[in-house]
């Protein structure tokens, strides 16, 4: 069934008008290198006031369990997913390498 919405309208971009921006391998590198770093940066920071908090929690400094357990719950998830894109991502390279050229 094909059913057109009149409220959006329907565009092409031809093939020509399409820029890509030049990039060179080494700065495509540095660029990957430098997002996959800040990445990893934030997890461990994730991680780090997450221990804080407990450790505080544990020395009686502060009260407040409710903060303290969503701290360590958006830890872990960071720390899954992060697992989760590293498998992902082992998976493609290895699907590629066994692509015959």
């Amino acid at each position: 069934m094909n059913v057109r919405l009149n409220s959006i309208p329907q565009t092409t971009i031809p093939v020509s008008d399409v820029s890509k921006p030049e990039v060179s391998a080494g700065e495509a590198q540095a660029d990957f290198a430098d997002t996959l770093k800040s990445a990893i940066d934030s997890v461990n920071n994730a991680q780090v006031a997450s221990d804080n908090k407990t450790e505080a929690l544990a020395a009686g400094k502060i009260d407040d369990l409710h903060d303290v357990m969503i701290t360590a719950q958006k830890a872990s998830i960071t720390l899954e997913t992060t697992v989760q894109i590293q498998r992902k991502a082992i998976d493609a390279y290895n699907e590629i390498m066994r692509m015959q050229v």
